[in-house]
């Protein structure tokens, strides 16, 4: 194959999409997956139908999950989530001529709030997933909450463990509104929607949780209109430091009041690690997966860290920390203390693109308030994803597990980790062998059945 006849990074190596749906029984497992552990491992990714997209981040979706049960890996099952554009095409516009909310391709996180299961991307509406038995990952059809919901939906959206309430926004690219906080109740019924005037549609990827606030990310990646319209597609977005960046501060008590803004230096942030008030109660402490920029198109170059802000509501001030310099992304906590403080918070390093799948993958845990790092180190050619957080016991910040998916360059195949979280460094705890390579994607969850 020439140089000009090769496939695009975002389509070589594991990121390449795998062509077809599968179900396997009784995977083999090397160690002991906990007995504590019985439910779906579920994570989300691009596997474009055509074998071909534009940008890394606009291949059809794909769920990929791994059924454990009391110490047993009963099955492992990959689904493309059938959208309006999988089965249809791509198309902007509805027959009233609104922007078609169902037309996503739902191929970035996977999450469960009031019994349902959510595939997720930030251009679309959500498409709820079936999990009835033997019928794992079935397309049920985008979900609009009831028709109240009157914009796309964000990728990341945070349940509050106190109220059960889940958060989350839209963003716009056309015309305004630009930003939309949306807050649904704990049985899944939307309470709130609510404009937020920017002055530019930027790409609003995650924001921030706390108890008392939550956090948006106005920062400098804003749409392009010549290359929403350019021929071949990819990203409608360029880094444009000029505009600024900011944060954007809601009381939660509150939600039609102002929104208070701080200024920060360019940057960007695809995803958070946690956020939570101060004990004096007058600070915000945010956690954050940072670049210093990006490439128009939003071209990655995998040098996002670790960093701190503290956003001081008294005097204005917004104090910026590197805290490692640790290549860091798909940053994970408990879950269950979002919006409060954790102790812990995960990361992972990835092996580069252009390596030849050489490189050495890690996943990295911070003690958040000691600065100290414990890692665990994969062997040559093994690739983790992100990692979800599964826990032991009752108590939020407790013992658990890191789980992940695995790619080795040597096999072409890929594996689920199961990793103690307290002792990151140790050996795995069980390595479950899957039939086929996961490719490289983005966010998962660990969805156990018991729930309460």
């Amino acid at each position: 194959m020439t140089t000009a006849d090769a496939p695009a990074p975002h389509l070589a190596g594991n990121y390449a999409p795998v062509p077809d749906e599968l179900t396997t029984r009784a995977l083999e497992v090397t160690g002991a997956v906990p007995p504590e552990l019985t439910g779906w491992y579920l994570r989300n990714g691009p596997n474009p139908r055509e074998a071909a997209s534009a940008h890394w981040f606009l291949g059809d979706g794909m769920v990929h999950g791994v059924r454990l049960e009391s110490g047993r890996a009963v099955a492992y099952r990959n689904r493309w989530v059938r959208t309006s554009t999988f089965e249809h095409g791509a198309r902007t516009r509805d027959v009233h001529g609104r922007s078609d909310l169902t037309a996503g391709v739902a191929n970035t996180h996977v999450v469960r709030h009031a019994g349902r299961t959510l595939a997720l991307v930030e251009s679309s509406f959500p498409y709820e997933l079936t999990c009835e038995p033997g019928h794992e990952l079935g397309t049920v059809g985008p979900y609009d909450f009831g028709g109240r919901l009157g914009t796309a939906m964000t990728a990341h959206p945070k349940v509050c463990p106190t109220t059960g309430e889940l958060h989350f926004f839209g963003y716009g690219a056309g015309r305004p509104p630009y930003l939309t906080y949306h807050r649904a109740d704990a049985a899944g019924q939307l309470t709130v929607s609510r404009e937020i005037e920017v002055p530019a549609a930027t790409m609003m990827h995650d924001f921030h949780l706390t108890a008392r606030h939550v956090v948006f990310m106005d920062l400098p990646v804003v749409f392009d209109r010549g290359r929403a319209t350019a021929p071949g597609g990819g990203m409608p977005y360029v880094w444009s430091p000029q505009n600024g960046a900011r944060l954007g501060v809601l009381r939660r008590d509150d939600p039609f009041g102002p929104v208070r803004w701080f200024d920060i230096e360019p940057c960007y942030v695809f995803h958070t690690l946690n956020a939570h008030e101060g004990a004096d109660g007058t600070r915000l402490v945010l956690h954050v997966s940072r670049y210093p920029s990006l490439g128009d198109g939003v071209a990655l170059d995998g040098s996002a860290s670790l960093w701190r802000w503290t956003i001081d509501l008294t005097t204005g001030a917004v104090r910026e920390e590197r805290l490692d310099d640790r290549r860091a992304e798909f940053p994970r906590i408990d879950d269950r203390l979002a919006g409060l403080p954790s102790a812990f918070g995960h990361a992972t390093q990835a092996a580069g693109r252009t390596d030849g799948g050489h490189g050495r993958g890690a996943l990295h845990r911070y003690h958040l308030d000691s600065g100290a790092v414990t890692s665990h180190v994969f062997g040559a050619g093994r690739a983790p994803g992100e990692a979800a957080f599964a826990p032991a016991d009752d108590v939020p910040g407790g013992p658990g597990w890191l789980m992940t998916f695995v790619y080795d360059a040597a096999t072409d195949r890929s594996d689920l980790v199961i990793l103690d979280a307290d002792h990151l460094a140790a050996p795995p705890v069980a390595v479950v062998h899957l039939p086929r390579r996961v490719p490289a994607g983005f966010h998962g969850n660990w969805l156990p059945d018991r729930t309460a």
